[in-house]
């Protein structure tokens, strides 16, 4: 069975083809807020124009709009293609390919995974070493994140909000294509937005 996999939920924006447990193709572009312009023809290039019957999709956090987004195409191709449709994070995508570069020293508790939130905040969540969610995701100022990052390595793209808190800080973004490296569980989340904190704007009572 082939998955293709729709990563939009910070400023970059990548897709990949998987199939067998293997990666097929994968695009990966840092975009901004152009997500909805560059998505599809971004799966366009990929063999078989990307169709697959099933498709992954981060839900977050991250972009309100880049969320939306990707979720939106998933749907759409659910429709089009007949295809299933899951759910993964941005966090633990990210902890991922973290622990995969450089895996915890003997002795690490966990990795934080720590992404832009907006208003001065980072979402956060912490992960063992075999990728486990210690804690729910939070949204954080970046003073209360670092008393519960500690000594650990942080990874994101929220990291540059603590410096001069934490002193192991690793940027990165993303990567649809280390979908793979996620366990079953971290990679069939529900197709709807996490947002990590609750809405901005509020219905009126």
């Amino acid at each position: 069975m082939r998955t293709l996999v729709i990563e939009t939920a910070t400023q970059s924006c990548s897709v990949a083809l998987v199939a067998d447990g293997r990666l097929v193709a994968a695009r990966h572009a840092v975009v901004g807020r152009g997500h909805a312009e560059r998505l599809v023809p971004m799966i366009a290039e990929l063999p078989e124009g990307g169709r697959a019957e099933r498709v992954l999709v981060d839900v977050g956090p991250g972009s309100f709009t880049g969320v939306r987004v990707g979720i939106a195409a998933a749907r759409g191709l659910k429709l089009g293609w007949g295809a299933s449709v899951g759910g993964f994070s941005s966090l633990a995508l990210v902890a991922a390919a973290a622990l995969r570069d450089r895996p915890l020293p003997a002795g690490g508790a966990f990795i934080a995974a720590v992404l832009e939130a907006g208003h001065g905040e980072v979402f956060l969540q912490r992960f063992d070493a075999m990728l486990s969610p210690l804690d729910e995701v939070r949204s954080l100022p970046p003073d209360q994140a670092a008393a519960l990052i500690g000594d650990a390595p942080a990874v994101g793209n929220g990291v540059h909000r603590l410096e001069g808190l934490v002193g192991d800080r690793r940027a990165a973004l993303p990567d649809a294509a280390d979908v793979l490296l996620l366990p079953t569980a971290l990679a069939d989340l529900p197709p709807r937005p996490l947002y990590g904190r609750a809405p901005d704007a509020k219905l009126p009572q």
